[in-house]
This record gives C-alpha cells, structure tokens and sequence, in this order.
C-alpha cells in the first residue's frame, strides 16, 4: 500500500538561480534622514567650506551667463530678477531636501547649456512662447524619470565613457586657472600661491582648507586691488513675475527635446558621474523625477530647467569624510534659499568682483574633480570610446541643437561598442554574475 502520508517538497537544487528582483522605481534612501541634531554633529569647517565655495561658483559666472542671455533676449529687469529667483530656490530646496533625506551631497541648480541654447531661440520666440516649452520639457523630463527608462540608459553606459565626457566639460576649468593668472596677476596670482601652500604644508591646510585659504587671499587682493567695484541702489528682495505660457509648434518643437536630454544626460548625468566616482551612491531615477517637477516650479517663474549639477556636487565632495559631506549640500541648499530672496543684491554683488576671481576660484576648487575624472575615463577600459567622447565633446559639435556632451556620450558608447568587445564582454559579465567594477575613489586632499 501506497502511504498516506504528503511527500514534502523536493529541496531547490544548489544550482538553481534565485529569482531577480528588479530594483524599485524610486531608489530608497538606505538610511534614516538626516535631522537637525545629526547635522550639527556632523558639520565641519571643511565642508562648510565646500557649501559656501559651492554657492559663490553658481551664483556669479551662472548668473553672469544667466543674465547675458536674459538681456540679449529682451528680457525686462524684473523677468530676470525672477530667472534668478527661481533657479536659485528650486536649486537650494531641492540640495537641501534630497541631502538631508539620503544622506548624500546631492546638489541640484540649473541648466548652463540648456541657458546658452535659449540664446538663438529668443531671437525669434516670444519669451511665452519659450517658458512653454520650459512647462513642456519640465513634464517631459518628469515623465521619462517616473517610466524607469533614465536608470536602465544610464546603467548601460560605462562609467569611464561618462567620466570622459565629465573631463572635457570640467576641462576649461582647469584652463581658466591659467588664463585667470595672466589676464589679472594681482589677484589670481595671490590665489594660486595660498591653494599650493596650503596644500603642500598639511598642517596648515587642516587649520585653514586650501580651497577656503584661496577665497580668503583672493577677497583680500580683490580688496587690496581696488577692484571691487560695488554700487548702492536698486532692488533688494526677489519678486517672481508670472510668465503665461503660449505653447507654439515652433518652440516646442525646437526646445522641449534638446531641454529634456541636456538635463537628463548632459547635467544629470555628469553629477552622477561626479558623485559615484566620490564613493556616493544616487538616486538616478529620483533625480529625474525631481528635476522633472522643480523644472515646473522654475517655468512659474520664468527660469530655465533644474537639474543635478556636476560641477556643484564635484565642490562639496571636493575633500572631508564621505559620510559628512552632506553637509555641505545643506549649507549650499540653506544659502541658495536665501540668497534667491535677495537676488537682485546678490546679482549686482557677485558682478561687482573681477572676472578673474571667479574663474581662478572655481577652476582651483575643480582640480581635483578634473583630476579623478581623467583618471577614471582612461586609467582601465574602455579607453578608445571614452577619448572619442571627449574629442567629440571638446569639439563643440551641435546638431539638432543639442548639446556636444550628448553627442559626445552617443558616438563615445557607439564607437566602444564596436571597437572594444572585450571590455564590454567582461562588463556583461560582472553584471550577469552579480559584481560589478568599482569605482575609483576620489584621491585623498
């Protein structure tokens, strides 16, 4: 006779693959947020530094160029004053929100290149019709970050073809140093000798951070030169002007697109880029999604896209412990929010200084991303295709008015794909087998 009894299951072979769980849409933070007290705790001046230099970067040469186009498009005062408004407070709200929630320093502020392709376009676009297509690109970028399709695109880039595109954009950092130092001696000069000093005599630097000794002796030769050159009067406090928006074939058509892949594949992904190669672990789709929706707050105020920012988050991971450098996106989220209430001021102040300051003062504060990014793109694999992305993007190549970074991402990943079956057999691979190539960290400051 047959037992009665119920055969228990057979036991999963060892072999047998456990099922994959597709990651979630909205990556989770991993930790509990961060409050005030944990703040406190973890805040130094190393990165109070980095928050402040973080802040001086986006509002003086962004702004100038902000406010170059703005003019050159017939924009009124007050339409501009509202520009800066919004790009700032989107930028600082959503630094501030997104750190403190992951833990990360996860710096938002706004599209450069998506600002210099308005230039041509509001030449023959109303200023309505242009902040239509800012509502329908806000959505637009919204939409592709809450599909999921950003993460799975940027997670099929490699990262040394990204940090190759990353190198070539932060490149004229590097050479504004130089061309800062001979067009303005007095006061780039100072600059470059306190950030050698500083670095090379480590006792000194951890007394004073080199990238904060450097903002010191520059405001004091920018003094001592006689060229601060500031003038009373004007409008104090920001107030936003509503643009009602005229959505147009025109327009649409010629801005929506090149706006939306600018934010989620040039600006996006180099602040992506920046903060994995600094050991951080961002929220892609997240980013998305939240460019997405304070792109929509800017568009009410008249402003360009908002996005992550590579060379904000390369600033406040610049040097410190990774696990406090969130810190510094709080203090640049906490001063971008104020500053957006006195824009105006803020304009005319940060245009008060000389040229050369700011760039010798970014371009120092940007070595060391330059530098990771450079070795990052060509240290490993995938060489070819990351020097072709960076030849591509150097050369300034526009089509369809698009910026040359994507360009330069599209033909580098196209090129590798072709040319370097083994680095991208050996990168299926770690992923298929569960392991992946870790990132280069950031080298030591």
């Amino acid at each position: 006779m047959q037992s009665s009894r119920p055969v228990p299951p057979a036991a999963p072979q060892a072999d047998t693959p456990a099922p994959c769980l597709s990651p979630p849409l909205l990556e989770r933070p991993g930790v509990r947020p961060a409050g005030l007290r944990q703040v406190f705790r973890d805040v130094g001046l190393p990165y109070v530094s980095n928050g402040v230099i973080g802040l001086i970067f986006s509002a003086s040469g962004p702004i100038a160029v902000t406010l170059a186009v703005g003019a050159a498009g017939g924009l009124t005062e007050a339409q501009l004053a509202s520009w800066v408004f919004g790009i700032l407070f989107s930028g600082g709200a959503a630094t501030l929100v997104m750190s403190l929630l992951y833990r990360q320093p996860l710096g938002f502020a706004w599209s450069i290149p998506g600002t210099v392709l308005l230039g041509p376009s509001l030449q023959h676009l109303s200023f309505a019709e242009v902040v239509g297509a800012f509502f329908t690109s806000g959505v637009l970028v919204l939409a592709l970050g809450a599909s999921g399709v950003v993460r799975r695109i940027m997670a099929a880039v490699p990262m040394p073809i990204v940090m190759a595109m990353v190198a070539a954009v932060f490149l004229k950092f590097g050479t504004d140093i130089v061309s800062s130092t001979q067009a303005n001696p007095v006061v780039a000069g100072p600059m470059v000798v306190a950030f050698l000093v500083l670095t090379a005599v480590p006792a000194l630097g951890r007394f004073l951070p080199p990238v904060l000794g450097t903002l010191v002796v520059g405001c004091l030769a920018v003094a001592a030169s006689g060229q601060f050159s500031f003038h009373a009067g004007g409008p104090v406090l920001a107030a936003p002007v509503f643009t009602a928006p005229e959505f147009t074939w025109a327009a649409q058509l010629e801005l929506v697109v090149p706006l939306a892949l600018t934010v989620l594949f040039v600006q996006n992904g180099q602040g992506i880029a920046v903060l994995r190669a600094a050991g951080h672990n961002p929220p892609v789709n997240v980013f998305a999604i939240v460019s997405g929706a304070f792109s929509l707050f800017n568009a009410g105020c008249g402003a360009v896209s908002a996005c992550v920012t590579g060379p904000t988050n390369a600033l406040m991971t610049s040097s410190g412990a990774k696990e406090r450098q969130y810190t510094a996106a709080v203090v640049f989220g906490v001063l971008a929010m104020i500053c957006a209430l006195l824009a105006p001021a803020l304009t005319r102040l940060m245009l008060a200084t000389p040229t050369e300051f700011i760039l010798a003062l970014g371009g120092i504060a940007m070595l060391r991303a330059l530098q990771q990014a450079f070795v990052t793109a060509f240290a490993t694999t995938f060489t070819l295709g990351s020097l072709v992305t960076f030849v591509v993007t150097m050369s300034g190549m526009s089509l369809f008015n698009i910026h040359p970074a994507f360009w330069g991402l599209v033909i580098g990943y196209a090129v590798s794909r072709v040319l370097e079956h083994a680095d991208h057999a050996g990168a299926d691979t770690g992923l298929k087998s569960g392991t992946s190539t870790p990132h280069l960290k950031a080298p030591a400051n």
